[in-house]
């Protein structure tokens, strides 16, 4: 039984590495946080962002991994932290926290995959085989406006615990 865990343990831990040499070597492949770096002129960062990368990813694993929650909530309620507006009040910053989370998850999502298509070059090899000459940014714009709007009907709507 001993040699069983031991060989289950490092089975998940190589598979586990494969994964994520994967996820960084995609994320080096297309130059994505030093492109970061370089339009908001903090190029000097760039190892401090790809550190912070790795600690995201690590930390990011090891709380799905690992069940454990905190219960920040309940004590904020038990000990009525903000007074009597402490219900509502947890409401909006809970809320808020989502949103910015999802925000910036957004942003990172929608630029790796620009960056992607660009090193690809899919988007000029799309517009020259449908002999599309004006108007390039406004088709790259209609379909991010597209892909949130459907984002906000899917989430807005519970489409995903129906299915349908």
């Amino acid at each position: 039984m001993f040699l069983k865990s031991v060989f289950m343990a490092v089975i998940g831990l190589s598979f586990g590495f494969m994964v994520s040499a994967g996820v960084f070597t995609v994320l080096i492949s297309v130059g994505l946080v030093p492109r970061f770096a370089g339009k908001t002129h903090t190029s000097t960062k760039v190892f401090l962002y790809e550190e912070m990368v790795v600690a995201g990813t690590l930390f990011g694993n090891f709380i799905s991994v690992f069940e454990y929650s905190c219960h920040v909530g309940e004590w904020v309620k038990k000990w009525q932290v903000f007074g009597s507006f402490t219900d509502s009040l947890w409401k909006w910053i809970t809320a808020a926290a989502v949103i910015v989370f999802g925000v910036f998850a957004g942003i990172f999502v929608g630029c790796l995959a620009l960056a992607i298509a660009e090193m690809l070059n899919t988007i000029p090899i799309f517009a020259r085989r449908i002999q599309f000459r004006h108007g390039l940014g406004f088709a790259v714009l209609s379909v991010a406006l597209g892909k949130m709007v459907g984002s906000l009907i899917y989430f807005s709507q519970q489409v995903f615990l129906t299915g349908g």
